[in-house]
């Protein structure tokens, strides 16, 4: 599906299923440097259980257009712009990484405009390495290869794709690469310079969930524990075994959780 934000054309994946804006939809916002397609495995169960499913491809990210943006407060009012321009209702965030930082600001932006909040790999604080950083700066292949090390949890380096034949953190690695030069250290950027999310925690007037990983060596538990307790209506869920790219390395219990928490 193709939407028009801000004059640039935005992509969104609907699940297998044309969006419906009379149903109540929930919105799946990527991590830096990637794109829809990491929501593969949870789409299809809330389009085909209800649910109006926008999968989006952020700004120079997939296969949409516009320029990156440049802070988390505004990725968080573009959301809110995306939202209206699909004349979506009762909408559910599901954001991961940098986009749950982007949800989360969302939601202190457009109090009211949020049923429910999810954050995926979210914590406190993400600062960034500086040597990660910098690679990014350069546009070099370390930069891929430093988040796919850090950000797969031990066991998923050693395999167990759930789909038969796939390769978890060549396929991230793959997806990474993809990004338009810039674009990936536009995103950490955005990550390392954003202040707010305790804040912004506070300012939520609607449930919220923090998924974590145990093994995640990106946002560990603790960050993310932190971080919940500033909402005034927040759950901890931790998955074990599971690193900071949970929806791919534990798909079904990663869509457990969503559905416990928004209804399916």
């Amino acid at each position: 599906m193709e939407l028009t934000v801000n004059g640039k054309p935005v992509f969104a994946a609907t699940g297998g299923r044309p969006f419906d804006p009379a149903l109540p939809a929930v919105v799946f916002v990527h991590g830096a440097g990637m794109d829809h397609t990491v929501w593969s495995l949870q789409t299809r169960f809330f389009a085909h259980h209800g649910r109006a499913v926008l999968a989006i491809d952020l700004p120079d990210h997939g296969r949409s257009g516009g320029q990156a943006l440049d802070s988390i407060e505004a990725l968080g009012a573009w959301l809110l712009d995306l939202i209206a321009a699909a004349g979506a209702e009762g909408t559910a965030l599901v954001g991961h990484s940098m986009g749950a930082l982007a949800a989360l600001d969302a939601a202190r932006q457009g109090p009211g405009r949020i049923e429910r909040l999810a954050l995926l790999g979210a914590a406190e604080r993400m600062p960034v390495h500086p040597d990660l950083l910098a690679a990014a700066e350069r546009n070099e292949a370390s930069a891929w290869d430093m988040i796919t090390g850090w950000g797969f949890g031990r066991s998923a380096q050693l395999g167990g794709h759930r789909g038969p034949g796939l390769w978890m953190t060549e396929g991230g690695r793959q997806l990474l690469a993809r990004a338009p030069d810039g674009v990936l250290h536009a995103d950490l950027a955005a990550c390392a310079a954003y202040r707010g999310a305790v804040e912004a925690a506070g300012a939520v007037d609607c449930p919220a969930m923090l998924l974590s990983g145990r093994d995640d060596r990106m946002t560990p538990v603790k960050g993310a524990s932190s971080l919940c307790e500033a909402f005034a209506d927040g759950r901890m869920t931790i998955l074990e075994g599971a690193g900071h790219m949970m929806m791919v390395e534990r798909p079904d219990e990663t869509l457990d959780a969503l559905k416990d928490f928004l209804g399916g």
